[in-house]
């Protein structure tokens, strides 16, 4: 013999409302939201007019560095800028051109986790183990081949990042970020400011060609 047990409607009607609940609540956790962004295909935004790019900001910065490359006897021609008030699936890493006045290219970079899971907004640290991302301007150092591969040290130029090369804060490629700009978050770093492995072939070509430091300008 055997028994069987019809469900009430009340119950039915409570664990569907969990059900909803759980789905709506599951992708704004933290596991989630990394697994989103190192592992799921990622979601196109519309590429962005290069003039969309040349913010009143950005001009203003890149005026500040191309005074501040004269008087440290850095490269002239060529910086780098990264605006970190900007979301991480848009294209804040920028190469701008002092001689042409104008942006070269732009491309995705990570920003520090501060060694959370997934760090929501933006945290900043010099702190050695911190894992956060250090503001401030940096001199490109030598280049090396670690961890993550083709790697170039940082040198922090500024109280705010002073601790960069003790932390072994660099500048490296990784595949979890995109080659082109994304709806979505992208990965997260300890530090670094990481780029796409194609747009790492960008930055060489003009840190191994100069006779100058690069200038690698950190700010939000």
């Amino acid at each position: 013999a055997y028994s069987t047990t019809v469900m009430k409607p009340t119950r039915l009607i409570i664990i569907f409302i969990i059900g909803l609940v759980a789905i709506s609540w599951f992708p704004q956790t933290a596991f989630w939201k990394k697994t989103k962004a190192l592992h799921l295909p990622k979601a196109a935004a519309p590429a962005k007019p290069a003039k969309e790019l040349r913010s009143p900001k950005l001009k203003d910065k890149a005026d500040e560095a191309k005074t501040f490359v004269k008087s440290k006897n850095f490269n002239t021609e060529k910086c780098f800028l990264i605006d970190m008030s900007l979301p991480s699936g848009s294209p804040r890493f920028y190469i701008y051109d002092f001689k042409k006045d104008t942006l070269q290219n732009a491309g995705l970079v990570a920003h520090g986790n501060c060694f959370e899971y997934w760090l929501e907004g933006r945290r900043y640290s010099n702190v050695v183990g911190s894992g956060c991302t250090s503001l401030g301007k940096y001199k490109i150092g030598n280049s090396y081949t670690g961890k993550f591969g083709y790697s170039y040290k940082l040198h922090g130029l500024e109280k705010t990042n002073d601790k960069a090369f003790e932390r072994t804060v660099v500048l490296h490629s990784h595949s979890c970020v995109p080659d082109s700009e994304t709806t979505d978050e992208i990965c997260q770093s300890n530090g670094c400011p990481t780029v796409a492995p194609g747009f790492l072939k960008d930055l060489k070509t003009i840190i191994n060609n100069s006779g100058k430091p690069v200038l690698l300008w950190i700010y939000e």
